[in-house]
Parts: structure tokens; C-alpha cells; sequence
């Protein structure tokens, strides 16, 4: 795993003071390239190959091609052999010469044979032209700015901002669309001119000129032939092996991050069939058991006798939520960012790389708000009058518990989620600015820059999927939206903040593939979720772990927020800049007040707002 950075141009002093903002993606090496048409930066974290031969950038044979290269190619072993048949000539043992020599044999065909997580840079001398690729999925993560006729390129958007020609400003639309989603969705980030590659995308550059294209998307038009749901269950059952097992190569020593959820636990079940050596697990603990998952992670861990480790979270630190979201580049309000960074902080102590869970919940519809858009299917039988002015005014009316999941805090959010459009169904669980709140949040000279239509990606995507039953165009719609630019985003960043890789086998895109093709009603069977996933670790797994609901390792924040940290939210929201300029602050301090007083939960707007004013403070001032 490493951090990689160009431009268009020559200029060895700045693309070493890329590479310098890069050094915690990649501490071991660091190298840079520059020619009259391209500077290349990398720094390196070495998992395979250790020696010299790996070092970037790297070039192929006759030195008509430059590569720098994040990720992992897990098939590279077998492109290798093919490739050596070919002809090519390999000087190290390094899964990214095998990007190099397939791109010189198939040219861009290469990245269909590329079976892994990736983000590189290619720049071939003939044609004087710069490829920017990232990964089906979006597992690792590639940004780039365009001035005049110069790109620039990074895996993080701090090393871009060391161009003077950078201009530091806030994009408005992301701010509207982040305290919605929490997240800022592709192609935009929060600074304006800064954009993600999108997943399943490569970027190219050539004379003066840049055009993005698609290589990839998710189909999930049913199998043909369809297997039966055993037959499913089997192929499950071994291409996750499979997936796991390819996931298991590297050179230096590895663990697997445990919750003690189904996702992660499967990943300890394959590993302790495939693995040699102690297995070493990493969990986060609670005192509030509401928000803990640690007795079930024991109970996984004592099955397989790993080497357990438990990082007890009491409270949290101002500073750590500083630290993370400098490292996040741009405010994400996963609830979870700041105990992943605190993780992966413990766990590279021990080992360089993790095996994690993500991507099941996803593919498997595991979350909650699966269950939500299948009630609410039934819900809006009920009159529109009787939803929105009675049942939704009586629950609001309701008081915030302190548990994460009680049966008013569901209710609650259920009848908030119900009041969004119909193209919104989906997202009931997981949109987060109520449209009452929208238009007042504003500070009426922001407003004017604003699109208050939050969903209209939303329907890009849906007529991108040809998905047949509705529980399938929702995971479609959670893994090329959703999943990339927060899901996979935190993860990159938290773990690559403490130079530790995450490698994710439930990622695995011919994995995820199979699951696309199969019916929706066979991963959320009525209120069940993961149902064929589940029926796949009968007898891997303790029943216990089979068929527990979905929790997560969330902070809770709500409460925090009410005890230790309510002098430092205050302090924040009062005194930042950003949050002047764009917001209404009357709003904000109702906000405020109702929280405290436990009259409604608006964790999620308040800690949202509060990382949009660290934010600020960390990369304006």
C-alpha cells in the first residue's frame, strides 16, 4: 500500500513536497520521476517484495512506460506466468511490474484481468500521455485538479494543495449534499476544483486535454442459469474462501479487524482454515454495552483461539477527531471514523496488514435501512395526511433515548426518513437533513449557490442499474454510491493514517458479482437480512454469530455530545468562521438546545457541522 502523486509537467521541488505530505501512506520508500511532460511521486509501504526491485516509480523494459502504483493485485502471481509466456521480462517479484507488462500486452483490456484493489498513474513516453485508474470498487482512493492545461493528481487531497495555483475554497453544493449523506458523493469533493475519480473509472490526459471514462459497473441481472438456493449457498461458501485465501498473500505479518458481526467473523473462520501461525485479532470496546460488540468478538475469537487484542474507548478526545479528519482530507460524519483510526493505530503495533469486513452489509443488504424501505413499502398504504399529520407530529413529539437502539429512537427515525420523496426510499435510514430544516439551516447569501435537490444523483444512478426487484437496485444503489466515497474512504484513510493496510475480501469483484446475479429476496428474506450469507456459515459459525442482527462500532456520540464534549461543540459551532458565513446560527443553537435537553437526537447534523468547522480551521488557517 502507498501513497502515490504527479502532474503534467516538471517540477522536481513540488512533487517532493507532494511525496513529503504522503509519508504516512508509505514510510519505507519514496521516489520520484520527472521528464518534460509528466512528474511522477511515490512512497511506498512494502508488503510484497521487500527489496530494491520494487521500488517506484517503475518502468518497463525499454523505458516507455512509467508507473506509480497504490494496491494490491491479488491474481498477479498468475498474470505473471502468462505474461513471462508472452515474452516479458520481469526484473522483481512485485505484483506492480505485472501492471506494467499487461498494460504493454493488452493496453487498457489490462484492467479486466486485474483481480485486487488499485489506484496508479501511467505515463507512456510515446504518446506523452497520463492514465489515471482506480479500482472497480473504489477501495483505494485518487483525486486530481485541472488549471488551464496542467493536471495534477494525488491519493489525497492535501499533497494537491501544495500547488500555489490551488486555490483553497470551499465548494457549496458538497456542504449541502455532506449534511445529507455525510459524505461528499463522486465526482465532487468539499474544495472546489478537487474531484475523485469515480470507482470503475479511468481519467485520461493527453494534449491539454482530459476525458473520464467507465471501464466497470455492477450488473445484477439474474444468473443464467439460475442455481438454486443451495446451489447459491455452496458457490458463496467457496468463492468467499477463495476471496479470503487470495487476501492472505503478502511478506510481512497480517490480522483481521473483529466486531463480532457476521461480516467480520467469516473472514476469522476462513483465515483459521487457511492460515499459518497464530491468528491475531483487533476489536473496539465500549462501556456502554448498548454501543459495545465486544462479547460477541470474544466469542468468535475463543472459538478460533486468536490472539485477541480490545481497545477500551471511555471517551474521546478532542484531538483525535482533529487528528482523523485531517487525515480524511474533507468532513465524513461516520460515526465510526475516529475508533478505526484509533484501531489502526493499535493494530500496526502488532502487524502491517488487516483483513476487514467491509462491502458485506452492502452486498448482502445487511443494513437496517433495507429493512426500513421494505416497511415503508407497506407504510405508505397508510393515507399521505395521516403519515405526515398525525403518526409523524405524535412520534416527533417523542423523547430521545440514550440507548443506540431503542424503540423510540427507531420510530423516530423511521417518520423522519418517511417525510423524502419516493426516489429517496431507500435512503429513509441514512439521509440525514430533514427537508424542514433545510431551507432556514442556510444563511440566506449561501443559499443562493445551493441546488436543493439532493437526490438528483440518486437518479443518475438509478437508470444506470438494471436491476429487476427492488431489493437489488438498493444494493446496487449502496455499493456505487453509498459504499465508495464513505465507507471505503474511512478505511483507506483511518488505516493508511498509521501506515497499516486494510485489505477487504468481501470486495473481492467476482465475489461481488455472483452476489449481484442472485435474487433480492434471498439476501433480505422479509426482516431477515444476509439470509443466503447466513444459510453459508451454518456450521462455520456459532449460531449465536450466524443470526445476530447488525450493529457496528459507532461512538455514542449522542451522548458525548450531551456530557463530555458539549463545552467543546459549543466552543466549535460559536466561534468557526465557516459555519458564520454559511449557516444560520439561530437554527443551529435550536439545535443545540434540543439535544441537550433530550427533546430529539441531532447527533448527526451537530457532529456533521462540527467537523465541517474543524475542517475549516485545520486547512484554511
Amino acid at each position: 500500500m502507498c501513497g502515490i502523486c504527479g502532474f503534467s509537467w516538471n517540477d522536481p521541488d513540488l512533487v517532493r513536497r507532494m511525496n513529503d505530505r504522503l509519508i504516512h501512506r508509505g514510510p519505507d520508500q519514496d521516489g520520484i520521476y520527472c521528464c518534460d511532460h509528466v512528474s511522477l511521486g511515490h512512497r511506498r509501504l512494502s508488503i510484497i517484495d521487500l527489496s530494491e526491485n520494487g521500488r517506484q516509480p517503475m518502468f518497463n523494459e525499454d523505458g516507455t512506460l512509467c508507473l506509480v502504483f497504490n494496491g494490491e493485485i491479488y491474481n498477479y502471481r498468475e498474470l505473471r506466468r502468462e505474461l513471462i509466456q508472452k515474452g516479458h521480462v520481469f526484473r522483481s517479484h512485485s505484483d506492480s511490474e505485472v501492471i506494467l507488462h499487461a498494460w504493454e500486452s493488452y493496453g487498457v483490456a489490462a484492467l479486466d484481468r486485474l483481480r485486487g484493489m488499485f489506484a496508479f498513474a501511467l505515463y507512456e513516453d510515446s504518446s506523452k500521455r497520463i492514465t489515471l485508474v482506480r479500482d472497480r470498487i473504489g477501495i483505494k482512493p485518487l483525486y486530481y485538479a485541472v488549471r488551464s492545461d496542467r493536471l495534477i493528481f494525488a491519493s489525497e487531497i492535501k499533497a494537491i494543495l501544495e500547488w500555489d495555483r490551488i486555490e483553497r475554497k470551499l465548494h457549496p453544493q458538497a456542504l449541502y449534499d455532506y449534511l445529507g449523506f455525510e459524505f461528499v458523493p463522486a465526482p465532487d469533493t468539499f474544495f472546489e476544483g478537487i474531484y475523485k475519480i469515480p470507482a470503475g473509472h479511468f481519467y485520461v490526459w493527453e494534449d491539454g486535454r482530459g476525458s473520464l471514462v467507465r471501464y466497470w459497473d455492477l450488473h445484477m441481472k439474474p444468473a443464467d442459469p439460475m442455481p438454486t438456493f443451495e446451489e447459491a449457498v455452496e458457490t458463496e461458501r467457496r468463492l468467499l474462501e477463495e476471496a479470503v485465501v487470495s487476501h492472505l498473500i503478502s511478506d510481512v505479518p497480517l490480522g483481521v479487524f473483529l466486531s463480532g458481526g457476521l461480516d467480520s467473523s467469516a473472514l476469522v473462520a476462513m483465515m483459521h482454515r487457511n492460515g499459518s501461525g497464530p491468528l491475531r485479532t483487533f476489536t473496539i470496546g465500549y462501556r456502554d454495552p448498548s454501543f459495545s460488540e465486544m462479547e460477541y468478538a470474544k466469542v468468535v475469537a475463543d472459538h478460533f483461539g486468536t490472539d485477541h487484542h480490545i481497545l477500551m474507548i471511555d471517551d474521546l478526545k478532542p484531538a483525535y477527531v482533529e487528528q482523523s479528519l485531517w487525515h480524511l482530507d474533507e468532513p465524513m460524519t461516520d460515526l465510526s471514523a475516529v475508533p478505526l483510526f484509533l484501531l489502526c493505530r493499535q493494530a500496526k503495533e502488532h502487524v502491517t496488514v488487516c483483513l476487514s469486513g467491509e462491502g458485506g452489509d452492502e452486498s448482502f443488504a445487511g443494513y437496517d435501512r433495507f429493512k426500513a424501505s421494505r416497511l415503508y413499502r407497506w407504510y405508505r398504504y397508510v393515507p399521505e395526511g395521516i403519515r405526515n399529520e398525525v403518526i409523524s407530529r405524535l412520534v416527533d413529539r417523542l423523547p430521545d433515548q440514550p440507548q443506540k437502539k431503542g424503540l423510540i429512537n427507531m420510530l423516530k427515525r423511521f417518520a423522519s426518513g418517511a417525510k423524502l420523496p419516493e426516489e429517496a426510499m431507500h435512503l429513509r435510514w441514512q439521509y440525514f437533513l430533514d427537508p424542514e430544516l433545510a431551507d432556514p439551516l442556510f444563511h440566506p447569501d449561501f443559499r443562493r449557490h445551493l441546488s436543493f435537490d439532493p437526490f438528483r444523483r440518486i437518479r443518475a444512478y438509478r437508470t444506470l442499474c438494471d436491476a429487476e426487484d427492488p431489493v437489488n437496485r438498493e444494493v446496487y444503489l449502496d455499493m456505487r454510491f453509498m459504499m465508495t466515497d464513505s465507507v471505503l474512504m474511512k478505511v483507506d484513510k483511518m488505516s493508511m493514517a498509521s501506515a497499516l493496510e486494510i485489505r477487504v475480501p468481501l470486495l473481492d469483484h467476482v465475489f461481488v458479482e455472483f452476489m449481484a446475479s442472485l435474487p433480492g429476496n434471498w439476501k433480505l428474506k422479509g426482516l431477515t437480512t444476509k439470509h443466503v450469507f447466513r444459510q453459508s456459515l451454518k456450521g462455520i459459525l456459532p449460531d449465536r454469530i450466524v443470526y445476530r442482527g447488525k450493529q457496528g462500532y459507532s461512538l455514542p456520540i449522542k451522548n458525548l455530545l450531551r456530557n463530555e464534549l458539549k463545552s467543546y461543540m459549543i466552543d466549535l459551532l460559536k466561534s468557526s468562521t465557516i459555519i458564520r458565513e454559511t449557516m444560520n446560527l439561530s437554527v443551529i443553537d435550536r439545535l443545540i438546545e434540543e439535544h441537550l435537553q433530550m427533546r430529539h437526537n441531532h447527533n448527526h447534523m451537530l457532529w456533521a457541522l462540527m467537523n465541517v468547522a474543524i475542517w475549516h480551521r485545520r486547512f484554511f488557517r
